[in-house]
């Protein structure tokens, strides 16, 4: 790994958690990451194949009240820069053996850096207690706060990919070796952690109320996969027999799967009634009885009112 891309990824690891904090530009997400990694390293696909993986993962989780969470667009930096430099490591095993742990250690740095901002809180307080108000000093204060932010993802990235890549290269060896059974079934949790993560928004999003916009979205989604992929075989077959068949196939872009969810996203909208007095004119009895129902049923989930 060159030196070159250890500083850019170390500078994106500070700038990515303050992107996330105030600017929203979405390359703070773990896509962004693998995006930005896979640049960096000259390996686009495997870098946007670890941030996908790890965007599925989280989708689920969550944080409100400025509660603290695993860092998977961290994760997804180290995983895609040791996946790309070392030799013998896939992109599955990258994920379960790197992303993850790291995006789980990198909780308690949040929580360091949250700690630590708290000196800037305090000097803000005490200037504005003061008679007459420093608003400059007050401005300073208030943007050093970036600092412990940026240094508690750039520290560890930097760390990690100036003096880790040998011992991550032991470990890639040993995989491929003698545990070459852990090896396996790394490889394995890596490629099932998006189930886990779809699992975990699953559980959250009020599915029984809307099972059937989810069987309707899983069934086209199968159907169109099954029918382009028939297609695609077709193709291949017809331009191997006859060599002047030019016609080609493409599979079903993900685009056209999202037009079909945000269709049926708006017809949803357009059925929900604009007037709530409508939905207050049911009876009480029947109010009453889907109340015990509805609250065993929809245990868990998050609905339009509590967000």
């Amino acid at each position: 790994m060159a030196w070159w891309q250890i500083l850019l990824l170390t500078l994106y690891a500070g700038l990515e958690i303050l992107d996330e904090l105030q600017i929203y530009s979405s390359l703070n997400t773990p896509v962004g990451a693998g995006l930005i990694a896979g640049l960096i390293m000259g390996d686009l696909p495997t870098g946007l194949f670890i941030g996908a993986s790890m965007q599925l993962t989280v989708l689920g989780i969550g944080t409100f009240g400025g509660a603290s969470r695993i860092d998977a667009t961290t994760g997804t930096v180290l995983a895609t820069a040791f996946s790309t430099s070392i030799k013998g490591m896939s992109p599955q095993t990258a994920i379960s053996s790197i992303a993850v742990p790291v995006a789980a250690i990198m909780i308690e740095l949040d929580v360091l850096a949250r700690f630590a901002n708290t000196y800037f809180s305090h000097r803000i307080d005490h200037l504005i207690d003061q008679d007459k108000i420093n608003y400059k000093a007050v401005e300073r204060n208030v943007l050093y706060g970036a600092i412990p932010w940026s240094l508690s993802r750039a520290v560890p990235v930097f760390i990690a990919l100036a003096f880790g890549q040998g011992l991550v290269q032991q470990i890639a060896n040993a995989l491929n070796g003698d545990l070459l059974w852990l090896g396996n079934g790394l490889t394995v949790a890596g490629a099932t952690l998006p189930a886990v993560g779809f699992a975990v928004l699953l559980r959250y999003l009020p599915v029984k109320r809307h099972a059937a916009y989810l069987i309707l979205g899983f069934t086209i989604t199968t159907l169109f996969s099954v029918l382009f992929s028939g297609m695609q075989a077709l193709g291949t077959g017809l331009s191997a027999v006859n060599k002047g068949f030019t016609t080609i196939f493409n599979g079903l872009p993900m685009l056209a799967i999202a037009m079909l969810g945000l269709a049926l996203a708006i017809l949803h909208y357009k059925n929900i009634p604009i007037n709530k007095g409508t939905a207050q004119t049911q009876s009480t009895e029947s109010q009453s009885n889907n109340a015990s129902s509805s609250s065993d049923d929809d245990e868990g989930e998050i609905t339009d009112d509590e967000l």
